[in-house]
């Protein structure tokens, strides 16, 4: 009687561990790329260079995260996306894209 049980509820249990996981994977990439736009609005808005930008940016974002800087009347916005595949290619399940955009005052602007 409870082998039965246990066969019809193990892979729910299965499926509930897989959604907690790809939620948990997709928070973190999330919380990256929150933390990889507010690094890069900061070096741009003491004036380096757009590589550079980029670079910080890119160093603290998820694997293969897009970066685009844009600047407008004394401000700098950086947006970072990527797109989150907690399970890899292994069961070619489509990503899930998270981003974030941070914004900052130039700091050598009038």
């Amino acid at each position: 009687m409870v082998t039965a049980e246990t066969a019809v509820v193990l892979p729910v249990l299965l499926v509930v561990l897989a959604a907690a996981v790809w939620v948990i994977a997709c928070v973190a990439a999330q919380l990256r790329c929150v933390d990889a736009a507010r690094v890069a609005a900061r070096a741009a808005a003491r004036g380096d260079a757009t590589p550079a930008v980029t670079s910080a940016a890119v160093g603290a974002a998820p694997p293969g995260a897009a970066v685009s800087v844009s600047t407008a009347a004394g401000t700098v916005s950086v947006s970072v996306s990527a797109v989150v595949r907690p399970f890899g290619v292994l069961l070619h399940l489509p990503g899930t894209p998270v981003a974030a955009t941070a914004t900052a005052a130039r700091e050598d602007a009038p």
